[in-house]
């Protein structure tokens, strides 16, 4: 039976929606993976969503709910970064998952991050480190990207979102700025490595 890994995002701007896609294309490169990307709810309403300039709803991505988690063998939680944490739309989603808390649902589920900010000191550290309470709370366990993307880790030669807490782009203060080659491709690798791990937890 194929591992079921979900890509669950909120993204305002479409970077986290743009590294959502290439982790699933890492993700998709593992033998006998299934994996399926998924949207929270928007809390905002269209008028200041509008004002915002927020890009378009993804609607080849279904949204989630609650319950649908359970569902999988691992999850990839992704969101833009507010102040240094998750935006409210992730948090209020979680927010909905106490049913799973209570009833362990979640428990010994691989779980990992990835995230966009919009400078440099946005928090691509402090939004991965406050998520994790979430993840700690249902059980489930985290799973880092660490440096196993390899050398390019190290280089200093640009500007890059990502750390080895998981992918991460800048957006710019304005959302204008894209990912890079580099996030790009730090996303694939954290869906196949997390993709791997999954697979290796399912038959334990």
């Amino acid at each position: 039976m194929a591992t079921k890994i979900y890509i669950v995002y909120y993204s305002t701007w479409g970077h986290v929606a743009t590294l959502a896609e290439e982790i699933k294309k890492g993700a998709d490169s593992v033998a006998d993976v299934e994996v399926t990307i998924w949207r929270v709810p928007e809390t905002l309403p269209e008028e200041v969503l509008g004002k915002m300039h927020a890009a378009p709803t993804r609607e080849d991505h279904p949204i989630i709910t609650a319950r649908q988690l359970a569902e999988a063998d691992g999850v990839l939680f992704g969101f833009p970064t507010r102040f240094g944490m998750m935006a409210a739309q992730m948090k209020a989603f979680f927010d909905t998952t106490g049913g799973l808390w209570q009833s362990g649902a979640l428990a010994g589920k691989p779980a990992g991050v990835f995230f966009a900010t919009g400078t440099q000191g946005g928090g691509q550290e402090t939004t991965a480190l406050t998520a994790v309470t979430q993840l700690t709370h249902h059980g489930m366990l985290f799973v880092p990207v660490g440096y196993t993307h390899g050398a390019g880790m190290f280089a200093m030669d640009e500007v890059k979102g990502g750390s080895p807490y998981g992918a991460g782009t800048f957006a710019g203060a304005d959302g204008s700025r894209v990912p890079s080659v580099a996030e790009l491709a730090l996303a694939a690798h954290q869906g196949k490595y997390f993709a791997g791990i999954a697979k290796k937890l399912k038959t334990v």
